[in-house]
């Protein structure tokens, strides 16, 4: 049976020191395997790479003009964000505009990773409310949508609330999978979410990032969500972080939404690869969970994820020589250096795409 295989590699002098490994799988919009690495069939939560999909039923039903919800609000409920100042008041407005408390929110509070803000909580002994959670907007969004239909607020992440059960039909239908085939789990924010192969996840983003074939409002809510992720990259995660930063060298023909425990999804908008290139799906997971590390600047950042999304990206020819180069602090290779600035050794992908 295929299982997952090296991804990365970190070296100390001539040597391989530490190993991380995984699985890929690049689906074509109309389900065709077009590549992969390891076990494309592996399945994994999406964590908070679910969140450009759990957000479409709200759209569909019209809740973005129901609230006046601006481009900038609904990437910030497709967002793992940094808890950035621009985070807090987006996701605030959006509360006023919603009719709705942040005490409703039942996602809990975490530290901020925008160093500012951290630097601020510590200082001022500020106590983080729901609001700095960086799922903050999805829980809004979901709040607003059980407002918007007269339904229960208290019990929105009940997965039998009809919120949920929206949300897990959707997803179901965009990633071509039985709703009695995907494994049910609580995500870090308390909300539901969802495990599923590779393939599937990856042929989803396909759907996400190329609607054409799908019925009206759901093209229409799919159109919408790209939109503003490209538009507004800077909400999904922050200013300087890879998924941000990838989309905006990206001009609006990629979206990427990372996911805890090593999950990256990625989706290309026609037209990415060549003039009349369709849309693709690429999942991956990286196996040991990609543990974010802080620097000594207080900068969180996964070290295994985006190397390996941009040597995806260079292999398949998403990404020009200048749009690598504008990315090459993130990878693929990188020289190591310790707390001297003394090179010790490098990092870099180690796997070559099986491409069908």
């Amino acid at each position: 049976m295929p299982a997952p295989q090296p991804l990365f590699e970190l070296t100390r002098g001539r040597a391989v020191e530490s190993v991380h490994f995984g699985s890929i799988a690049v689906v074509g919009l109309n389900g065709e395997l077009i590549a992969s690495y390891g076990d494309h069939e592996l399945v994994a939560f999406l964590r908070s790479s679910a969140k450009p999909f759990q957000v479409l039923p709200f759209i569909e039903r019209g809740g973005v003009e129901h609230f006046g919800f601006t481009s900038r609000e609904l990437a910030l409920a497709c967002a793992s964000h940094e808890t950035a100042q621009i985070h807090l008041d987006t996701v605030k407005g959006m509360q006023e505009k919603a009719g709705i408390q942040e005490s409703h929110l039942q996602c809990g509070a975490h530290n901020p990773s925008d160093v500012s803000m951290l630097k601020a909580v510590i200082s001022s002994g500020i106590k983080p409310s729901p609001n700095f959670n960086n799922c903050s907007g999805k829980h809004t969004a979901m709040l607003a949508h059980a407002k918007m239909r007269g339904l229960p607020l208290e019990n929105y992440l009940d997965i039998n609330h009809p919120i949920q059960q929206d949300i897990l039909t959707t997803f179901s239908e965009m990633c071509a999978i039985e709703r009695g085939k995907i494994e049910l789990g609580t995500d870090g924010c308390s909300a539901p979410n969802f495990a599923v192969p590779l393939y599937n996840s990856a042929l989803g983003f396909a759907r996400l990032c190329d609607p054409h074939n799908l019925a009206g409002a759901r093209a229409s809510a799919c159109r919408k969500v790209t939109s503003a992720m490209t538009s507004h990259p800077e909400m999904i995660s922050g200013y300087g972080e890879f998924d941000c930063e990838l989309m905006k060298v990206g001009e609006g023909k990629i979206i990427t939404k990372r996911g805890a425990e090593g999950f990256q999804g990625i989706g290309l908008l026609p037209g990415a690869l060549y003039a009349d290139s369709p849309g693709i799906g690429i999942a991956f997971k990286v196996t040991d969970g990609d543990a974010s590390r802080m620097n000594d600047q207080l900068v969180s950042a996964a070290r295994v994820r985006p190397a390996v999304t941009l040597e995806i990206l260079r292999q398949l020819g998403a990404l020009d020589e200048s749009q690598l180069e504008a990315l090459s602090a993130f990878g693929p290779n990188k020289v190591i250096r310790n707390h001297r600035n003394l090179v010790t050794g490098e990092s870099h992908p180690a796997f070559k795409l099986h491409i069908n």
